[in-house]
């Protein structure tokens, strides 16, 4: 199992400072957790048609933090999702995902999955129609699938390569990201147990085909996080692990809610980051049928 982090230790040591350095650069105002109050934990809050977002009080108390989960509920009907790239022509340097709404008019953004020492490529499969960003298909058994070719297929489905012909579901997408599955087709929890914690950052899917952009600063070895998932009343189908630690991060355009990682065993353990880091690859969502780069204030 990965340690929850895109680079070795004490490569992402000497990555500190700089990594800082380019968020300042770019303006943007780090909050440590978010600005959601103590009594919405446990409900879910409209702030469109088909975006809600949710705080929920953990089960399972956490060593550090406020032990809460946030997530945002997306429904692919009205939002669609984008991945954008550093590596592409067009981008550029990493950024925070605050940052990459604000450059590219999404209503929210979180990471797209671990990366490689370079800040650029992603640990494994990585393409849209006009970028590839890295063409490996590895060992990990979840592909996000969207951007749909074939409107008999879902607008946006977790594949998972254990339980379905991941050569066939893939011909009608235009967007792969894949990364490592949390939970199974049959609903079960695939990480063993393990005494390291970190802040986490996921996505799945509900069983209704929604969307959620899940963020966890609390600290939690993945599968005693998973089992807290399961217990909460999200309906969590499918699930798997996009980042941990400091790098962990969501952000929602809609009440500039900033949410970002801190805790990571063996590399900062406690809970005083309060800097948003740049990452090189972040899942947007834009309202469908809309320019993403024009759909929302920069």
């Amino acid at each position: 199992m990965p340690r929850g982090c895109s680079i070795g230790a004490g490569s992402r040591t000497t990555l500190v400072a700089g990594l800082a350095v380019l968020a300042i650069a770019g303006g943007a105002s780090f909050g440590r957790g978010g600005t959601e109050d103590a009594g919405s934990a446990g409900t879910w809050r409209t702030l469109e048609p088909g975006l809600e977002f949710g705080e929920f009080l953990s089960p399972r108390t956490a060593d550090v933090g406020d032990s809460r989960v946030r997530a945002l509920r997306i429904d692919p009907a009205r939002f669609e999702l984008r991945l954008l790239n550093a590596s592409a022509p067009d981008q550029g340097q990493p950024l925070t995902a605050r940052q990459w709404c604000r450059r590219a008019g999404l209503a929210a953004a979180t990471n797209a999955s671990m990366y490689q020492a370079d800040l650029r490529t992603s640990v494994s499969l990585m393409r849209t129609r006009e970028h590839v960003n890295n063409p490996r298909l590895t060992r990990h058994m979840a592909v996000l699938a969207f951007d749909v070719r074939d409107a008999a297929v879902p607008p946006v489905q977790i594949i998972d390569r254990e339980c379905q012909d991941f050569a066939r579901e893939s011909e009608h997408y235009g967007t792969l990201v894949q990364s490592i599955r949390m939970i199974s087709c049959h609903g079960r929890n695939v990480w063993s147990p393990q005494p390291k914690k970190w802040s986490t950052a996921l996505v799945g899917t509900d069983h209704q085909g929604r969307v959620l952009f899940i963020h966890v600063r609390s600290p939690y070895a993945t599968h005693d996080l998973i089992e807290i998932l399961l217990a909460l009343p999200l309906g969590l189908a499918r699930a798997m692990y996009v980042e941990g630690g400091p790098e962990a991060q969501l952000y929602v355009a809609s009440g500039d809610r900033e949410f970002v990682g801190s805790y990571e065993t063996g590399f900062n353990e406690n809970d005083d980051q309060g800097v948003a880091w740049p990452v090189p690859n972040v899942l947007g969502i834009v309202p469908v049928g809309s320019s993403p780069a024009a759909t929302r204030p920069r």
